[in-house]
């Protein structure tokens, strides 16, 4: 069992900047790949992030990259995603998931077995 707990959302004005944080507990946290995936109303949970078990590995979705950056400290079982330069259609619940079938992230979330609750991302215009 894994237990994911988001925290850091909020409102900010276009141009600025949030960290997120993804805080594990249960399963060994350095032993899976961890994604974050944001929803907005209406539309369909996207991919935004993952990193590898060794964080060797990353991938970032086109509309993100350059902008927000993923990393982890597993001695302290966290996954941030650092976002940067926000913009209006970066507003969504952004949700982290593990993936404890594989060392490897993936784009699909179907394929990761567990997730958080959401923390709500607002960006003003």
């Amino acid at each position: 069992q894994v237990q994911l707990t988001e925290s850091g959302g909020g409102l900010v004005q276009a141009g600025g900047s949030l960290r997120l944080s993804c805080a594990a507990s249960g399963r060994t946290f350095s032993t899976y790949a961890v994604g974050w995936f944001r929803q907005a109303p209406g539309k369909e949970r996207e991919f935004v992030s993952g990193i590898t078990w060794s964080r060797a590995g990353t991938d970032y979705a086109d509309s993100v990259k350059g902008r927000f950056t993923i990393s982890r400290e597993n001695a302290k079982n966290t996954v941030y995603l650092q976002m940067n330069s926000l913009k209006p259609e970066d507003t969504a619940v952004y949700y982290c998931a593990a993936r404890t079938t594989s060392i490897y992230t993936d784009r699909v979330p179907r394929n990761y077995n567990y997730w958080g609750q959401g923390t709500q991302v607002t960006v003003s215009s």
